[in-house]
């Protein structure tokens, strides 16, 4: 029986104490840890830990243990408790502040800006996945029950409950924004609450109407960035008594009236580029779109890179109901299911990797990857690239029958393998997105297990032979 308690407990141990540890969070897959000393990380162990899927940064302030959907979330909540328990109990933020000061700050390389920021705008919409996940299963489902004239009296409820968040989601982004960027959430609700408000129609400036929700989920992060900012600046010049009035008036009033007659002009413009951009690059070169997607994917999750897709998935999911790029993308990870049974079945006598595969598996399946990549593919070197090219080939079977007409989409963002079907659509309907989606999983597997068991292992490497593996884990954040 799993015990998430003696695994918060473990990581915490292996990654240098309580003291050590700066900073929490997690995604749908991995805990996030900022720890002061690197060095103090005792990696090999913590890569052994019952429960624990990889681990990624080690050696860098920024380490990511992958547990997989679901055990991340109670392992997270242990883990804050402990830290909260242990700083109230002796000051362990400060034993962390002196320990960054000295050595191990001086041997920690530093992320660049461009990774920072996209973290941190990540950081706005991880917490919001959950709720798009959920309503976007509610939808797919008030959908076939529309379709097929089922339950009438029930499909008004199913569309109201999965439709509710998306109209309000502006301003969880605008709270998330504030909290994330050291402002107060609410402010940042309140100024991205501006942007839905249906009264914003009688506002005109330069000539224009506006339209509720114009500007969206990027109208939302930049008015709430921006009354950040304006908030800052006042508690830095008012004295306490003026602070508690002044403060939150100024700051809503300044970025409220930017947000109306800026802002919302802007982030609709780029809103709109993004839809027109990701219809024109299907439509047009679907299969050489799908091909690059599919294959590049995995290589910029290592990068971080793909965090800046994120607001680029919930401004399509805003706008048209599904965003077309996460089915091409979930076929970098079906490129590695294929590798991976490739490995199985050329490396039959290393029980030891396949009994890190067939585990690891299921998950695979299902759309987490991590065990895969960072147990089996990555380490191997060879494999991993070829299963990139069973994902680019997957992608370019959906690219195909998008350039002919028929795109899928997802209804929300976080699942990809198997468990993104309950949430495929598209514009004909969920029927042809599925089938169409399961055809390229079948390419991407297909092709990343046969480039897998023909280019996959140095020449000369007997059948059943493990080749030399050489450490290859990335140090940077996925």
């Amino acid at each position: 029986m799993r015990n998430d308690t003696d695994t918060a407990s473990a990581v915490l141990a292996l990654t240098g104490g309580l003291a050590n540890v700066r900073h929490v969070t997690h995604c749908l897959t991995r805990l996030r840890l900022t720890v002061a000393d690197p060095a103090a990380v005792d990696e090999g162990a913590l890569r052994a830990l019952p429960g624990v899927l990889g681990v990624i940064g080690a050696g860098t302030p920024s380490l990511q243990v992958v547990l997989g959907p679901g055990v991340v979330d109670t392992v997270t909540a242990e883990v804050e408790r402990q830290l909260a328990a242990g700083a109230r109990a002796g000051g362990v933020r400060q034993e962390a502040s002196a320990v960054d000061a000295g050595k191990g700050s001086d041997r920690a390389p530093r992320k660049g800006p461009l990774a920072v920021s996209l973290r941190r705008v990540a950081n706005v919409f991880v917490p919001l996945i959950p709720a798009l996940i959920g309503c976007g299963i509610l939808a797919g489902v008030g959908g076939l029950l529309t379709n097929a004239g089922w339950l009438p009296g029930l499909t008004p409820a199913l569309a109201a409950i999965a439709s509710g968040f998306m109209a309000l989601i502006a301003v969880f982004v605008g709270y998330l924004t504030a909290k994330e960027f050291g402002g107060t959430p609410v402010l940042g609700g309140a100024v991205a609450a501006v942007i839905v408000y249906p009264g914003v129609a009688k506002v005109t400036a330069f000539g224009v109407h506006l339209s509720p929700g114009q500007g969206g989920v990027l109208g939302a992060l930049a008015a709430a960035l921006l009354a950040t900012r304006i908030e800052k600046w006042c508690r830095g010049r008012l004295p306490g008594a003026l602070d508690v009035l002044l403060t939150p008036t100024v700051t809503v009033l300044v970025a409220g009236l930017a947000t109306l007659y800026g802002l919302m002009y802007a982030a609709g413009a780029v809103a709109t580029a993004i839809g027109t951009g990701a219809n024109w690059l299907l439509t047009t070169t679907g299969p050489f779109a799908g091909l690059i997607l599919g294959g590049l994917f995995l290589p910029l999750v290592m990068l971080g890179l793909h965090q800046a897709l994120i607001p680029i998935h919930t401004t399509l999911i805003e706008q048209q109901g599904y965003t077309v790029l996460l089915p091409l993308l979930a076929m970098a990870g079906a490129g590695q299911v294929g590798g991976a049974l490739a490995v199985y079945v050329r490396l039959r006598h290393d029980t030891t990797l396949r009994a890190t595969i067939r585990s690891a598996l299921p998950a695979g399946l299902l759309g987490v990857g991590e065990p895969l990549i960072y147990g089996v593919s990555l380490p191997l070197g060879r494999p991993f690239v070829t299963a990139c090219v069973g994902g680019a080939a997957g992608g370019g079977f959906v690219g195909f029958f998008a350039m002919l007409g028929e795109k899928v989409g997802a209804t929300a963002i976080g699942p990809s393998g198997w468990a993104l079907f309950p949430l495929l659509t598209g514009d004909k309907g969920p029927a042809p997105a599925i089938a169409i989606y399961a055809g390229g999983l079948l390419t991407a597997y297909a092709v990343g297990f046969a480039a897998t068991l023909a280019f996959g292992f140095p020449r000369g490497t007997a059948r059943g032979t493990t080749p030399p593996v050489t450490d290859r884990t990335p140090a940077g954040s996925a």
